[in-house]
């Protein structure tokens, strides 16, 4: 990813710079400059990787980092709206000329565009730095027992723990959090960015979660990006215990649920166990239902056919932007944001409570703090019925 992320944005700074400041209404040197500025905008992250901390996490003060997420933000923002008007232009170009009019290809349009990008940058790291709202989702868990029916369960998911979003940020969502009194809180992976030492300030206020059933976690790939053993030994430290293909059972009224957790594909990069639902479930009874921590949702079906009756998982952000969100949902199998069924089971994939403050910004995809509540169905199944599976609209 560190070198093919140069390459991506050098080509986005190629078109912008073809297709939209060399027909900007300014002076040569104006508009050289300001192809300069917008290259170095392109290269940002590799710059600060090189020199301020790592690509994961740039070491950087916030308002810079804020700085920054606008400018790169903006830069994007205008690439797409470029394509966007060169296809338009396609389609009306001919009829404009035969018009004697060249809307498309106008200067002031081209200016006109660059504020617009700069606007929806602005509003959308507004939109990914604040405080997310808690959203409440009613899920029906089949096989569970009627014992815990309104159990509450508040997930937390990609929080990224880092210099954009750091300590007080992070404990005025655990506040929140605690403020929801919830039977259980579950963290589906990318806690943080950086060494332990480096945000060791930044993840303490996750040692005041408190819920009656405890905290219970999963790594995502972040956490094995820097020393995973470090960070593992940190989060145990600060009472969040990580399921690593294994399993926690809770006791309510002579009932039980089973909450299993599996490590991400990404620890396979560096010779870590990889994640492994049939290890995870090992020693569940049959009539316990299950429900699965996954920082991914790509799994979904695999987790369905193996009798998983709810799966909580991030990783998507929620696709960020409307719109680019499809490709994100592409390469999720699918899976992007909210609830969906598959098969016999219920898959849940949060937009996420933070975000990797290299692309700091959102559109029409909001964080969130989920409070989920439990319902036991109308009608009791097996929890691990294996229905067909089926893919996601």
């Amino acid at each position: 990813m560190g070198a093919v992320l140069p390459l991506i944005t050098g080509v986005i700074w190629l078109y912008v710079a073809w297709r939209w400041v060399r027909k900007l209404p300014a002076g040569k040197p104006v508009r050289g400059v300001l192809a300069i500025v917008l290259l170095l905008v392109a290269e940002y992250h590799s710059i600060t990787g090189r020199f301020f901390g790592s690509l994961a996490s740039a070491e950087l003060p916030r308002l810079m980092l804020i700085v920054l997420s606008w400018a790169f933000g903006a830069f994007l923002l205008l690439a797409m709206l470029l394509v966007l008007r060169d296809l338009l232009g396609g389609l009306v170009l001919p009829f404009a000329r035969r018009a004697g009019r060249g809307i498309l290809a106008d200067a002031k349009l081209s200016v006109s565009i660059g504020v617009l990008a700069a606007a929806l940058s602005a509003w959308g790291v507004w939109q990914a730095v604040k405080l997310p709202a808690v959203k409440t989702v009613d899920i029906e868990v089949q096989g569970l027992p009627a014992a815990f029916d309104g159990y509450r369960i508040v997930q937390l998911s990609d929080l990224h723990a880092s210099r954009l979003l750091p300590a007080s940020w992070i404990a005025a969502i655990v506040a929140k959090t605690d403020a929801l009194h919830p039977d259980l809180i579950v963290i589906t992976g990318d806690l943080q960015d950086g060494t332990p030492a480096a945000r060791a300030a930044d993840v303490q206020p996750l040692h005041d979660l408190r819920a009656r059933d405890g905290v219970l976690a999963v790594p995502g790939n972040h956490e094995y990006y820097v020393d995973f053993r470090g960070w593992m030994a940190a989060f145990h430290e600060l009472g969040v215990p990580m399921l690593q293909n294994a399993h926690a059972l809770i006791q309510h009224d002579g009932h039980v649920l089973a909450v299993a957790g599996v490590t991400d594909p990404a620890a396979l990069m560096f010779g870590l166990p990889g994640p492994d639902l049939k290890k995870a479930m090992q020693g569940i009874p049959r009539d316990v239902p299950v429900i699965l921590l996954s920082h991914r949702p790509g799994n979904a079906a695999a987790s369905a056919r193996a009798g998983v009756a709810l799966e909580l998982a991030g990783h998507t952000h929620g696709g960020q932007i409307r719109g680019p969100d499809l490709l994100t949902k592409w390469t999720n199998h699918g899976y992007l944001s909210g609830l969906y069924r598959v098969g016999s089971m219920q898959l849940y994939v949060s937009n996420g409570t933070g975000l990797w403050n290299g692309l700091a910004i959102r559109l029409g995809r909001p964080s969130e703090i989920t409070r989920i509540v439990l319902r036991a169905p109308s009608r009791p199944t097996s929890p691990r019925s294996r229905a067909s599976v089926t893919t996601p609209p």
